[in-house]
Formats: structure tokens, C-alpha cells, sequence
């Protein structure tokens, strides 16, 4: 019996770890490019490298978003399907040129992504906004 729930729970730990290695997002980190609305407004940050984007393996989700820091988690339920949990974040005063609020809103209505040209591409629904992001150099 002992056995059998060995096996059992390896064969289970061994799923898990082959779903999380497939999902393409996961354990990647990213900067923004810009966000482009649908009402032909874009967005581009003074610095790419404050605001970033990084998936864990274990479903958390590590924001920069100017001079505040969140965190919270992601899901993938199918292919170019994404979204985003609650979002727990500082609410430091950025300089008025700051991005920080619009880029930290946008995760709440992020439904798919893109991965293309080593660019990640992030839509909201509703066709609201495309949010580019470049890969972090490491």
C-alpha cells in the first residue's frame, strides 16, 4: 500500500512539473516597451527597467511598476491564455511624468499574450490595450 501512494505521488509531482516546464511564461522576466490603448494613445516609460514583469514557476507574479513594487499570481488555463490575480502593491508618490498607475491597472483586465520576435505581447480584453514587454537580459 505504502507503495502505491508513492508511486501514486510521484506520478502526480512528475505532471505537475511537466505542465509547469511547458508553460512558456514561467520563470521569465520582463521589461516594458509601452502600452498601446485601442484609442491610439501609447504609453512608453522614461525607463524600461523600472518597469518589469516577472513569472514565477510556482504562479507568482514579482511587478516593478516605477518607484512601486507588487506582487501577487498568474494563471494559464490554455494556450495565449493568461490572467492575473489581485495585485498587492506599494502606493509611493512616483514623479508626475510615472506611468505606475496605468501600468499596474492593466493587469486586472490582461486575458491572453503573444510571444513573438522574443517580444511578450499582453492583451486586456475587450480589445482595451496591447502591453509589449522585451525580455530582461541576465
Amino acid at each position: 500500500m505504502k507503495i502505491g501512494k508513492l508511486v501514486t505521488g510521484m506520478l502526480l509531482a512528475a505532471m505537475l512539473a511537466s505542465t509547469a516546464q511547458a508553460e512558456p511564461l514561467a520563470d521569465t522576466k520582463w521589461q516594458l516597451v509601452e502600452i498601446a490603448s485601442m484609442n491610439d494613445e501609447t504609453d512608453r516609460p522614461d525607463d524600461p527597467a523600472k518597469y518589469t514583469l516577472a513569472f514565477g514557476e510556482d504562479g507568482s507574479v514579482a511587478i516593478q511598476a516605477d518607484c512601486n513594487r507588487g506582487v501577487g499570481s498568474w494563471t494559464s488555463e490554455g494556450d495565449n491564455q493568461v490572467s492575473f490575480g489581485p495585485i498587492a502593491s506599494t502606493r509611493a508618490l512616483c514623479p508626475p511624468e510615472s506611468i505606475s498607475d496605468k501600468y499596474l491597472a492593466q493587469f486586472a483586465f490582461v486575458r491572453s499574450y503573444v510571444l513573438e520576435e522574443g517580444n511578450l505581447f499582453l492583451a486586456t480584453m475587450a480589445d482595451g490595450a496591447i502591453i509589449e514587454f522585451e525580455p530582461i537580459a541576465e
